[in-house]
């Protein structure tokens, strides 16, 4: 399985408009490669180097149809497909916002191909929940790593 963006590369400076404060749009994404028995996909985004103890999620989509592959940048998702509250306490993509000097941060989109067309979680679940079950039930992922630092 594949991921791709016009505006990402794997271990690259994320552009400012991916930032909280600099546009706050999603990044292009699309995908290819995964198994057949894929029945939908999910796309986040995580932080492991936010200074939490538990990283930050910026971005937890699920329920995409397996006829999707590809979000436009500043993606706006239509049912069947929905998105949880990430740690911003909002739904939807939350940019790249390193506190001021802490330095650079990684933040991995990952796109899973899932066995089922709606994942098991309420809509109020958390964005952790959905990175454990996400976990416990990809049939594949695919991922890009990019980097960001406040100026």
């Amino acid at each position: 399985m594949y991921l791709k963006s016009p505006s990402l590369e794997e271990g690259s400076r994320m552009p400012a408009k991916h930032s909280l404060n600099g546009g706050n749009l999603s990044p292009e994404l699309s995908w290819g490669d995964f198994p057949a028995e894929t029945k939908s996909f999910a796309v986040t985004c995580y932080d492991p180097d936010a200074p939490t103890g538990s990283g930050w999620w910026h971005w937890v989509a699920l329920d995409i149809p397996a006829n999707v592959t590809t979000l436009t940048e500043g993606a706006k998702l239509a049912a069947p497909a929905r998105e949880l509250t990430t740690d911003y306490g909002t739904k939807g993509f939350g940019g790249a916002c390193p506190p001021s000097g802490h330095g650079m941060h990684r933040y991995v989109f990952t796109v899973w191909a899932l066995p089922v067309e709606k994942l098991d979680l309420p809509d109020g679940a958390t964005a952790a929940n959905a990175g454990f079950m996400l976990n416990a039930m990809a049939l594949a992922t695919a991922k890009i790593t990019a980097t960001y630092v406040t100026p």
